[in-house]
């Protein structure tokens, strides 16, 4: 597979995946009190760490058999789109945290870094970078397509998430990326299965 078409499915299932996420909510709630560059200048840099992370989580299950990585690979997108099915509109907001004391570049930017990046370690989109990172092994494709879906995102929702999410259903959204990851995961099984 071209590193093009990489970068395509995993720009398409980050970004289906995070827009319900409470991280977008958090970055519209920071980018309606702060300026929205400052705050997206945070939200950017802590994208770019948990997508390296990923990468490096996705890298350590490539050292799996391959039959044995397809099944985990397989099994972790049944897992992501359980839980985009099971994923509840009401969550409480723990993204929010504490909020900057004034409104200088550094104090906004630190602060936005510091809520996504504690609000995303472990997210959704984490786990589907690494999955994809793992499966196709193109580490820059998967990494741009996911960091550039995720401020995607981010950016959308600092500029006018209310208006998206006021124009496609939250459900609709949801059972999208859904549907997509287990066509991945089904992919991913037969892979196993057939070897």
């Amino acid at each position: 597979m071209s590193s093009f078409a990489v970068f395509g499915i995993t720009f398409g299932v980050i970004f289906l995946a995070e827009l319900p996420d409470k991280t977008a909510l958090a970055s519209l709630v920071l980018g309606t009190r702060y300026r929205s560059s400052y705050v997206f200048a945070g939200v950017a840099a802590a994208m770019a760490c948990q997508v390296a992370l990923a990468l490096v989580a996705g890298r350590l299950l490539a050292l799996l058999p391959h039959r044995a990585l397809e099944a985990v690979v397989g099994g972790l997108f049944v897992l992501g789109a359980v839980m985009l099915l099971l994923h509840k509109e009401d969550d409480e907001e723990e993204g929010e945290g504490r909020t900057p004391r004034s409104d200088s570049f550094w104090r906004v930017a630190g602060a936005s870094f510091a809520v996504i990046a504690i609000a995303e370690f472990g997210d959704l989109t984490q786990i589907a970078t690494a999955n994809l990172a793992a499966k196709y092994g193109d580490w820059l494709a998967v990494g741009l397509g996911s960091w550039l879906a995720l401020c995607a995102v981010s950016g959308l929702a600092i500029l006018g998430g209310q208006k998206l999410m006021q124009r496609v259903p939250l459900h609709v959204i949801q059972r999208g990326a859904a549907l997509i990851m287990l066509v991945l995961a089904g992919i991913s099984i037969y892979s196993a299965i057939a070897g």
